[in-house]
């Protein structure tokens, strides 16, 4: 069923860095996790539209600045990033090993 979930969502490799920095950091302006992860603000922004798009995580609105809303995973799905995320590292460790 992991399986068929990452190839049905297909999400991109910027999106699944998003999304495992979201699961262990919590909730996060794009700015924030564009300069703790080293991507470009576009690049994390897109990987974002992603991750809604596929109800991976949610937008919060930031009660201290509205012009900065905040992300985080959407706990109904959390069992679902939690697999996605268990297979990506189970593929990326398989790749590592074969080169």
């Amino acid at each position: 069923m992991v399986k068929k979930m990452a190839t049905k969502t297909k999400l991109p490799k910027s999106a699944i860095i998003v999304l495992d920095h979201l699961s262990h950091k919590g909730p996060q302006s794009p700015q924030d996790i564009s300069s703790r992860t080293n991507m470009p603000l576009r690049t994390v922004t897109f990987a974002l539209k992603k991750l809604l798009g596929a109800k991976f995580c949610k937008r919060i609105p930031n009660l201290q600045d509205m012009r900065r809303p905040l992300y985080a995973i959407n706990r109904s799905r959390h069992q679902d990033v939690r697999e996605t995320l268990a297979s990506v590292r189970a593929r990326e460790t398989l790749r590592l090993k074969r080169v």
